[in-house]
């Protein structure tokens, strides 16, 4: 089994090589189709593998203050796609999925990585 240290180690690189991707997608005038994934799907999976990622990446950095900065950047590039020079849509609702996703990833991440409590007689 890989140590919390290794895993850290291996999905750092990984945080912004996605990260850097998620934004490069979300910015081209003619981003490529993935499959038949609807819009909003495709915006649950590019944030919830970044909240996965970054949480297993920095796993001492505040779950809180992470969904705050994603969810936060998920509202950027909404605003950045309502350049004209894109074509692309601004649509709250793709913000709304982004964050949805971010919270759900890093709430199963919180009960599976929370400390063993233990019992008191």
């Amino acid at each position: 089994m890989l140590h919390r240290t290794r895993i850290a180690a291996l999905a750092a690189p990984a945080f912004w090589l996605c990260l850097l991707m998620a934004i490069t997608l979300a910015l081209i005038p003619h981003p490529p189709a993935v499959g038949t994934m609807t819009d909003k799907q495709q915006h649950m999976l590019a944030f919830g593998t970044l909240a996965l990622l970054g949480g297993l990446a920095y796993p001492a950095f505040s779950k809180v203050h992470l969904a705050e900065r994603l969810s936060f950047l998920g509202a950027m590039v909404e605003v950045l796609q309502s350049m004209p020079a894109l074509h692309r849509d601004c649509d709250i609702r793709d913000w709304i999925a982004d964050t949805f996703a971010i919270c759900l990833v890093l709430l199963v991440m919180h009960l599976v990585y929370r400390p063993r409590r233990k019992r008191q007689h």
